[in-house]
């Protein structure tokens, strides 16, 4: 299953990149090499993008709606019946434990399954203007396609963009994080198998600067998809602006889980846990700042520290609760802010190291930081890894006023009994989606998008859909 190399995938074919260049791709768990990927470039993403055109004026663009949707259908079956081997290549490429990488598989899979049956269904109106007119407009696909994909859930973030885009009629131009690039690869044997028509999903491997940076300022790809950091989606907006493309950008969190006294303890303490640690906190909308009432802080503090030291930490291959970060790079970044947090004064009170039995691989125990202040950069700063700052509030202005000051909005938890305090702070938050009493609620079928620097744009939902095509409106008069 796992091969020695790995080469590009351009227009239906395994192709080598134009420098004959590789780059390594590592297991986080054991810091060992895992395979040789192609080193795209500049000539590598002209040839994709050249493909992904050819294929949208070409045989993509003679399909059916309803032959769309037959093949997006069978690649979300085929998802599921390969759910172990590419749930597999994804723990090993990005650490994260097997159980959770098949969930993120089988969402893959639901998002290929949700977007075929949206592929017949969203249409233009009708407009009235009165008997003399007849006016209507019409959906249509905005063309080839770009999307950067991140490294912390590499196969899923790919179905949540490239699945409406071809439902859509659009082609894809895949440019896979470096450091996860593995099942971007496998899912293009698998549509090539399906019978997909060459060009219309492309993977260019490669760095940021030699790919990513090509595609992103490539005269003709038609629209940007981006998750990544507040600074990367800045210098993609810029690029995008040369050329007037339309972009989505999802830029990151420092989401808020704000817990109130008349909150069912357990539950919330169990959330709050999950809301951090899962993928070891490497997930945009992590609620990565507790915001507990004083009047229970220390009890809650005491339960969730006690939870957080008991989690198994190990390889994801071993089905831990927790696995490693993704990378040399970002296991020094988090180890870098936690030492920040207690130079700002806030207390560590449980993790803020590799677990004793580790010698190698990125590992960081769950960490708590407590006695945060709000302005602080570990109350600020996106950490991206497994460490969890507390804050303390009076009351639901104070709690609003902490929630809302920092500069991204991307998700809120909202923890208490009292359905007054929840729905007033939800229309009151600004972030594009609020959890009640359930962190990470919803699924493949709601909206997803940031508020401030979280970015703008939706995905997943219906609204998705809007991003991969454009309104044409026509109207005639009647004699």
């Amino acid at each position: 299953m796992l091969k020695q190399s790995y080469q590009l995938f351009i227009n239906g074919e395994w192709v080598p990149s134009r420098s004959g260049q590789w780059f390594e791709t590592v297991n986080p768990a054991t810091e060992e090499v895992l395979a040789q990927i192609a080193r795209g470039n500049k000539d590598d993403v002209h040839e994709a993008v050249a493909a992904a055109r050819q294929a949208f004026t070409g045989p993509w663009s003679q399909l059916k709606p309803k032959e769309r949707a037959r093949l997006l259908f069978d690649l979300a079956r085929a998802i599921e019946q390969q759910i172990e081997p590419l749930a597999h290549l994804e723990t090993l490429d990005s650490g994260k434990p097997l159980p959770l990488a098949r969930k993120e598989v089988l969402s893959t899979a639901r998002y290929f399954e949700y977007y075929a049956g949206a592929a017949d269904k969203f249409h233009g109106d009708s407009i009235p203007l009165g008997p003399d007119y007849v006016d209507f407009t019409l959906r249509e696909p905005v063309g080839v396609t770009a999307h950067i994909v991140p490294w912390n859930m590499p196969l899923n973030m790919i179905g949540r963009s490239v699945a409406p885009a071809l439902a859509t009629g659009n082609t894809a131009v895949v440019k896979p994080a470096e450091q996860t690039p593995l099942t971007a690869l496998y899912l293009a044997d698998m549509m090539n198998d399906l019978g997909f028509p060459a060009g219309v999903y492309n993977v260019v491997t490669g760095y940021g600067e030699e790919a990513g940076g090509t595609l992103s300022t490539h005269p003709d790809i038609d629209s940007i998809t981006f998750t990544g950091s507040v600074e990367t989606g800045r210098r993609i907006m810029h690029a995008a602006a040369t050329h007037i493309k339309p972009v989505v950008l999802e830029l990151g969190g420092k989401s808020p889980n704000i817990i109130f006294a008349d909150a069912d303890l357990e539950i919330a303490v169990a959330e709050a846990a999950k809301g951090i640690y899962a993928n070891s906190g490497q997930i945009c909308s992590a609620g990565s700042r507790l915001l507990v009432e004083k009047r229970v802080k220390e009890e809650f503090v005491a339960r969730l520290s006690q939870r957080a030291a008991q989690m198994r930490v190990g390889p994801g291959l071993d089905s831990p609760d927790m696995g490693p970060v993704v990378s040399q790079e970002q296991y020094e970044r988090v180890l870098d802010y936690i030492q920040i947090g207690q130079q700002e004064g806030a207390a560590l009170v449980t993790g803020g190291q590799r677990p004793a039995q580790f010698e190698r691989g990125y590992f960081i125990a769950p960490t708590i930081l407590d006695g945060v202040r709000p302005q602080t950069r570990v109350a600020q700063e996106e950490i991206f890894g497994p460490v969890l700052t507390v804050l303390t509030f009076e009351d639901e202005e104070e709690a609003l006023h902490i929630a809302n000051g920092v500069n991204y909005g991307l998700v809120a938890g909202i923890f208490t009994n009292n359905i007054n305090h929840a729905l007033r702070l939800a229309t009151r938050i600004k972030a594009g989606q609020i959890y009640i009493n359930e962190y990470f609620a919803g699924g493949e079928e709601t909206p997803f998008g940031g508020y401030k620097q979280s970015g703008f744009g939706r995905e997943k939902g219906l609204d998705a859909l809007h991003n991969y095509t454009q309104v044409k409106n026509i109207a005639i008069r009647l004699r």
